[in-house]
């Protein structure tokens, strides 16, 4: 069974959006406040790259009002044991939650 992966998952927000690869590759900055071309989006949305910043997940998260954290989670920013549950947003936004409460709390 194949999990939902970063790059089906920005293509099902963009999508949902109206937008084309071309409108939200203007739309995602790089630190340098370029944008990404639309060739290196369709190779994010095609599994074929992976966003090479943390920068240019919040950008995608902000941009598609997406979870952040979610998207980190499937861009494979977190252990390994995690990624292989193959969380729905709401449940990792769940353990998201307990954790940084968790964290609070010492």
């Amino acid at each position: 069974m194949t999990g939902i992966t970063f790059g089906h998952f920005v293509a099902d927000a963009r999508k949902k959006l109206n937008m084309t690869q071309k409108e939200l590759a203007a739309s995602i900055m790089r630190e340098d406040g370029s944008p990404i071309s639309p060739q290196y989006l369709n190779d994010i949305e095609r599994d074929r790259r992976s966003p090479s910043s943390d920068h240019l997940v919040q950008q995608f998260a902000k941009v598609l009002e997406l979870s952040a954290d979610y998207l980190h989670y499937l861009n494979g920013r977190f252990p390994e044991q995690e990624r292989q549950e193959q969380l729905t947003e709401d449940q990792f936004s769940k353990r998201m939650l307990a954790f940084r409460k968790g964290k609070e709390a010492k």
